[in-house]
């Protein structure tokens, strides 16, 4: 006798909680999202949903010069260690993606930690963008597509962060239980999530990235970065660009 295979075996819901445990991963096996709260993520989710024709991520300051040194009129934000890199346009605070500065144009952005995760995942299926910001419109597409999910979490410098893994946690509450199979990294995720669920600010109030953006004078930036559902566009990875996904 021979067992049937199964119909509709379980998709995968994974959380690779830094960039340094994505080659434990098959990424070309999955639709990853890329997390990265304070503040890359949360500023590319306004950026595109304010209008911006799209936004160029790359891995390395240098490589954002280059946009300059070929002529092209782009507007170039680069950060590091949260602050910005003298001689760009901005940063990845929220509040330089507005509609007024970006709306039509071209965004190059290297920051720290999240356009280094979004490269280290190339190889994916399909390469989104999360925050809180967009968290229900991103949790409402993941939830029908037909592939496995691995959210990634850019931490600080290879590091865990809390920030970027309560955010995964967010999604998995919403899109748990709809047949996806989770590891434990996703259900610690979701644990987490249900200790900050009810005072998002407070409880995030105490992360390490949190304290080195007090440090700069930006809590405004923080604050703004905690905001849910603002904002409907996913950003999506389309060549070597981040478009809203139609």
């Amino acid at each position: 006798m021979t067992c049937s295979p199964m119909l509709n075996p379980p998709k995968n819901l994974h959380v690779c909680l830094s960039p340094a445990l994505i080659p434990q991963y098959n990424v070309e096996d999955y639709i990853v999202v890329i997390v990265d709260i304070f503040r890359a993520t949360s500023s590319i989710c306004y950026g595109i949903d304010n209008g911006a024709e799209a936004i160029i991520p790359v891995a390395e300051v240098e490589e954002c010069i280059a946009y300059r040194n070929i002529g092209l009129n782009y507007l170039l934000a680069a950060e590091r260690n949260g602050e910005v890199v003298a001689g760009f346009d901005f940063g990845n605070s929220p509040f330089s993606y507005t509609r007024e500065k970006v709306g039509g144009k071209t965004v190059v952005l290297t920051t720290t930690n999240g356009t280094q995760a979004l490269h280290l995942s190339r190889s994916a299926k399909r390469i989104v963008i999360g925050s809180f910001l967009n968290l229900t419109a991103l949790s409402k597409w993941l939830k029908i597509q037909n592939e496995s999910i691995l959210l990634v979490c850019a931490g600080w410098k290879n590091n865990f962060n809390l920030e970027d893994t309560i955010f995964a946690g967010a999604v998995i509450e919403q899109i748990k239980g709809s047949s996806f199979k989770l590891d434990d990294p996703a259900i610690a995720a979701n644990d987490l999530y249900q200790l900050a669920k009810d005072d998002l600010p407070g409880y995030l109030a105490k992360t390490s990235h949190s304290e080195r953006l007090k440090k700069l004078g930006i809590e405004k930036d923080i604050a703004f970065c905690l905001n849910v559902d603002i904002t409907s566009s996913i950003p999506v990875l389309v060549g070597e660009k981040l478009v809203r996904l139609s």
